[in-house]
């Protein structure tokens, strides 16, 4: 009975932050267990993206090639293999998509309704968007969807004039924010709050913070280039993943660089991979499960 409160008060206190949070002793877990599957599928296809994207570009390099983006490495995956990894990594995103649009309007993460709560809850629906986009990229990479040169050209005109300019440089900075913020998490080691603690997790955390950072690193410089782009009104410097590889690929030792940046994308696919499995939904979570915060503050103690 004690190790039950305790436990509960573990996930009061990953709630404590959020002024306005809902009473989790208020809340039945079954109410929201529908969401835990969609959730697991999310953090999942998520995963296969990032092992899909860095194993490609690794083994094109070790071949003598180059590091390739997101559409470029899903479009490599031939034969039978290849549409069945791709539907599922599309499947994976779409729920991802709609996991976080379900966590944002449902706070099944306990955020509450404070001024911090709704940012956050905010940035949980541009998060679904952009990752049911990227599911959007994989469909395109079966060939049942098109995307080119009108398009770019679109995007082109756009940042010509001034608003489109001004525009796209705030999205930029605003990308860059978001890849401060994975080094945030991965040196406050708050996503500890969320995780179950157990023999992997305890002593694998390295590899997470790891791949968190490696996440920083490669969503900081999306987002400069970017921001440039937006600053000199050229298009062409705004992309994705494989425009960051051909930046660093630029850089003095850039084949090492873009190599260690690929490892880093693995252990962020691992990190993703992990919170499929043990990833802990506050208003959904059994309160006999303790998070790594909890171990952590429990050994220490």
């Amino acid at each position: 009975q004690i190790g039950r409160m305790m436990t509960i008060s573990d996930l009061h206190a990953t709630a404590s932050r959020f002024k306005h949070a809902k009473n989790l002793d208020d809340i039945d877990p079954e109410d929201f267990a529908w969401a835990v599957p969609i959730m697991r599928a999310g953090y999942a296809g998520r995963a296969l993206v990032y092992l899909v994207v860095a194993g490609v570009s690794l083994w094109s390099i070790f071949q003598g090639g180059e590091a390739e983006g997101t559409k470029s490495a899903m479009q490599s995956l031939d034969g039978p293999i290849g549409v069945i990894t791709i539907i599922a990594i599309a499947a994976g995103l779409f729920a991802y998509a709609v996991w976080r649009l379900i966590d944002s309007f449902w706070d099944l993460e306990a955020y509450g309704t404070s001024a911090k709560g709704i940012v956050a809850r905010i940035g949980m629906v541009v998060t679904g968007v952009v990752h049911g986009a990227i599911g959007v990229i994989a469909i395109t990479a079966l060939g049942y969807a098109s995307s080119g040169s009108k398009g770019q050209k679109l995007l082109s005109d756009f940042m010509q004039s001034t608003l489109g300019s001004w525009v796209v440089t705030i999205a930029g900075l605003l990308t860059v924010a978001t890849g401060i913020y994975y080094f945030y998490k991965a040196i406050s080691q708050n996503y500890r709050d969320h995780l179950q603690a157990n023999h992997f997790t305890m002593h694998w955390n390295f590899l997470l913070r790891a791949g968190l950072a490696a996440q920083g690193a490669t969503v900081m410089i999306i987002g400069g280039l970017i921001a440039y782009s937006g600053l000199s009104s050229n298009s062409s410097g705004a992309g994705g993943l494989g425009t960051a590889f051909d930046w660093l690929k630029e850089q003095a030792f850039g084949n090492i660089l873009v190599i260690l940046l690929c490892l880093g994308l693995l252990g962020f696919s691992l990190f993703c991979m992990v919170n499929a499995f043990y990833r802990i939904i506050p208003k959904a979570a059994d309160p006999s499960v303790e998070s790594m915060a909890y171990k952590v503050q429990q050994l220490a103690s």
